[in-house]
This record gives C-alpha cells, structure tokens and sequence, in this order.
C-alpha cells in the first residue's frame, strides 16, 4: 500500500487495539465497531487501503449502495443486526451518489442511516464502515460530527516518500535509483495520483525505459 509511513503504522495499531478491545466493548455494553471515513482524489488509493484493512484484520468485505439504502432505512437497520462477525461494511462515494438536484433532502436522509451503523449494532459484531467519499462536504456533516466516525484519513496525492518508494519497491522490486532523486523533485511539483504512477511503472519490462517514461510522465 503506497502510503505515509506514519498513517499506515497509525491505522494498522489502532485496528490492533480495536481487535484488543473486543471483551471491553461487550463488558460495557457498546456495540463492538469503529468507523473510518476515507476522503481525497480519485486514484489515491481508498478502494486499496480497504482491502488491505480486510486482510489485516480477516474481516469479510459488504459493499452497500448508498442510494438503495437511503430509500428503505428499515431494512439497513435489519441488515446491520443481522450482518455476521468480522466484516467491513463499505459504502464508496458518498458525495457523488447525492444527486445534485435534490441533495439537501438527500443529505438529511443520510443522517439516520449513519445513526443506524452507529448505535443498531449488536455488541460483538463488527459495525465497522470505512466510508469513502472524494471530498468532504458541508451537505454531509452527519460523517464528521464528533462521535460519528471514529477515523479520519485524508487519502491525497501521491508524495515522494513512501508513496513513490513504496509503488517502486512494490512493482520494481527496488527501493534506490539514480533515477530516484529526479523523479521524486518532479511529484514535488507535479499533481499526481499513485493510480498514475503505477500505471506508468508497469510499462515496460525495462527498469531504465520504465523510469525515463515516468519522467517524461511526469
């Protein structure tokens, strides 16, 4: 996963200390989930860190259709008691699935769908949405209001560091280049996707014509 080395270590020990938590949660009496909410540009890696966040924890991945669920509230209410252990419950681009024309009716409706995900569940099972949206809007304050989501990370473009070492290491198989210091003083300057990057690393079969297209690239 191409991201800062600090927000991965961040995200990987608060889901170690969420699986921890487990016995906490039922002794409590609170519903066993936590809930990440994943904004930035297309192509940064959100669908990717979900992925990732399933296989780290063993956890079953649930994508839900926003506007489905806006519609019949009841049943996601339903769906969520019902849902099984360890699963991540999705929904993917948030902002985009409120049409433009009807959007504040649409952003009210949201509320009580994320105060569903927030308090229906039973203690024991794993509530836990990552939510993904491209952009934080004023229209959808229900996902930032203090207690809603537990998590919030700013996926953004890709940086010169661990986002670029990473993708090199990942699909290269190497963490130093020459080639290295040129391209990393252009994504200084440059606005680019790790999605981009990626692409442009895979081809060719040449290290050197691989490292020279994502210069010119960039």
């Amino acid at each position: 996963m191409a991201m800062d080395f600090d927000v991965k270590k961040m995200i990987m020990d608060d889901l170690e200390m969420f699986l921890k938590m487990k016995n906490f949660y039922r002794r409590v009496g609170k519903a066993w989930k936590c809930g990440y909410l994943l904004f930035g540009p297309r192509g940064r890696g959100k669908s990717s860190l979900i992925a990732g966040m399933a296989k780290f924890l063993n956890f079953d991945v649930f994508d839900l259709e926003l506007s489905a669920l806006l519609r019949r509230n009841m049943e996601l209410r339903n769906l969520l008691i019902a849902t099984e252990n360890k699963s991540l419950l999705v929904v993917e681009d948030i902002d985009c699935s409120i049409e433009l024309q009807n959007r504040h009716a649409q952003a009210l409706a949201v509320n009580p769908m994320v105060s569903n995900m927030n308090y229906t569940a039973r203690p024991g099972i794993n509530q836990g949405p990552p939510c993904s949206q491209p952009i934080k809007k004023k229209s959808l304050t229900c996902f930032v209001d203090p207690g809603r989501m537990d998590v919030h990370i700013h996926m953004t473009y890709c940086n010169p560091g661990g986002g670029f070492k990473m993708l090199a290491s990942n699909y290269l198989g190497i963490t130093e280049h020459p080639f290295f210091s040129e391209i990393e003083e252009l994504i200084e300057k440059v606005i680019v996707t790790p999605a981009d990057v990626a692409e442009q690393l895979m081809r060719s079969e040449v290290l050197e014509v691989t490292l020279r297209d994502l210069i010119d690239f960039l």
